[in-house]
């Protein structure tokens, strides 16, 4: 959202914009069976529940196997997916993690400086051309991403999280204190219709919200710590996490031409490794990436704030998607079967990470793809979306027509207009030619800047953008001009954020 908040937002990092992209057949996701997950040991002298007794005998002896043993997987897919995810953990380059590597990151960090960002970066990251500690921050985000879809991890607060299981895992929940397999429908509805706490699920009884609560189960649901509104009713949300982290979410009402559409950009990290120059969130560094139940979360809060059921989705917000591409897809599919969001109504945005869109062309979803490109070159995207140096224009653009190729499915594309910087007639005369080439019959979404602190950039003028905008229309390119919205609320990706946390929060209202 680093570009403001328009009625289709995008961008990794939520750093432009996209709402629903193109129209698309409704398709369901393939059904993907999940695993049940451990919670943590039960307090001293209760007795363990037998299933995950079970599952951490099956964890032992994948150990005494041997270190390098693979836990066993739910599908094909899901395998896949994480095969996929060490190629692109391999893809950002080999990193040495000797003494020597690191001690030079901390004297890099100590030459630059006190830093402004938010929150701090990792150790050597800096400002300027992508680097050895990019690659590192990168593939840290990518392994926590394969290390949470092994193991679903519950952050803070400990017990089993019912938000985002499916009915089977809630059924053994259930089982594992003596309760028959339909409280588990009764678990799941309570927590759509809006329960913040165990004790709030009343289709339960007394003595068994006590149980579960005194077990650690709790609904998954974060706290509203923050919220601003703009006049043309766009509302961010600052919502904190078990951890003491805050993430942000957006809700961005508008009338259609038949019925009145809510749309809500999503967050998918805490915070951003890929730091792209002109994004709040690109700004700060990253802390973790999200769990699907955190990711839903957003969209029940949104609907809940409005009054009013949410219509379209867009992972835009902060981080890269494509970075938490297992919590991602896990959360898109709550989001289309049980929240009944159709999955053309969801686009998910990404800056590029290798191998990562040739994936989501083979799963074929019927969702919408949005490339953030801003430039119609390798030298100026380098200096706009430094990963750019790692994963170059032409290597995007050739998983662009390999995405077309297997899904069938056009690509967005959104351009962010930085005054003086790539906003020229000649860079979008360039941007044309460039598309043409591909044949992708893809979309470009135009997004005039929204201002972030910290930043050299400027908005553009109004006639710079209407003469961007002309040139591409003329070279015979689909075009829309997203019209900012939420300017008056801190709305560019990351900026509420940033105003408000430097570090997880001292104290904090631990969420039910």
């Amino acid at each position: 959202m680093g570009a403001g908040l328009q009625p289709k937002l995008a961008g990794p990092g939520g750093s432009d914009g996209g709402e629903g992209g193109s129209r698309v057949q409704r398709q369901a996701l393939p059904q993907r069976r999940r695993r049940a997950v451990l919670g943590p040991p039960p307090p001293p002298g209760t007795q363990q529940p037998r299933w995950q007794q079970q599952q951490q005998q099956q964890q032992q002896q994948q150990k005494s196997r041997g270190s390098n043993a693979a836990e066993p997987l739910s599908s094909p897919a899901r395998l896949a997916l994480t095969a996929a995810v060490a190629a692109e953990v391999a893809a950002f380059g080999s990193a040495s993690s000797s003494q020597a590597t690191a001690a030079a990151a901390a004297a890099a960090a100590a030459a630059a400086g006190p830093s402004a960002t938010v929150p701090p970066r990792r150790a050597g990251v800096t400002d300027g051309a992508w680097d050895q500690q990019d690659e590192l921050a990168v593939r840290e985000a990518l392994e926590d991403a394969e290390k949470l879809d092994r193991q679903y991890l519950k952050y803070g607060g400990g017990g089993e999280v019912i938000l985002g299981r499916t009915q089977e895992e809630l059924a053994a929940l259930m089982a594992a204190v003596g309760q028959p397999a339909y409280r588990a429908k009764q678990l799941r509805d309570g927590v759509m219709q809006g329960a913040r706490s165990v004790h709030d699920i009343t289709t339960l009884s007394k003595d068994l919200r006590s149980q579960l609560a005194e077990q650690g189960v709790r609904t998954g649901r974060s706290v509203l710590h923050h919220s601003v509104s703009s006049p043309d009713g766009t509302r961010k949300f600052l919502l904190q996490l078990a951890d003491g982290r805050v993430v942000e979410t957006v809700g961005i009402p508008a009338d259609g031409a038949d019925r009145k559409r809510l749309t809500v950009c999503v967050s998918s990290q805490v915070g951003c490794p890929m730091r792209c120059t002109f994004c709040a969130t690109g700004k700060g560094g990253f802390a973790r990436n999200l769990l699907p139940h955190e990711i839903v979360d957003q969209v029940l809060t949104v609907q809940e704030q409005f009054g009013q059921r949410v219509s379209n989705v867009v992972f835009m917000g902060m981080g890269e998607p494509l970075l938490n591409l297992p919590s991602v897809m896990r959360a898109h599919d709550i989001l289309n079967k049980e929240i009944g969001i159709g999955a053309r109504h969801i686009t998910i945005s990404t800056v590029g990470v290798p191998n990562a869109i040739q994936r989501m062309g083979r799963l074929q979803l019927q969702s919408t793809l949005a490339v953030s490109i801003h430039a119609p070159n390798q030298a100026l995207r380098e200096q706009i979306v430094p990963s750019a140096r790692a994963y170059p224009l032409s290597a995007l653009m050739a998983d662009c027509q390999e995405y077309f190729r297997l899904s069938g499915r056009r690509v967005t594309f959104e351009y962010t207009l930085l005054a003086g910087v790539n906003d020229s007639l000649a860079h979008a005369h360039e941007l044309g030619a460039l598309l043409r080439r591909h044949d992708l019959r893809s979309h470009v979404n135009v997004i005039p800047w929204n201002p972030v602190d910290e930043s050299e950039f400027q908005r553009p003028s109004r006639r710079a953008v209407q003469g961007f905008v002309a040139a591409l229309e003329a070279a015979g390119v689909p075009v829309s001009l997203r019209n900012t919205r939420g300017l008056e609320a801190a709305a560019a990706c990351g900026q509420l954020r940033n105003q408000h946390q430097r570090t997880p929060l001292p104290s904090f209202a631990l969420p039910a």
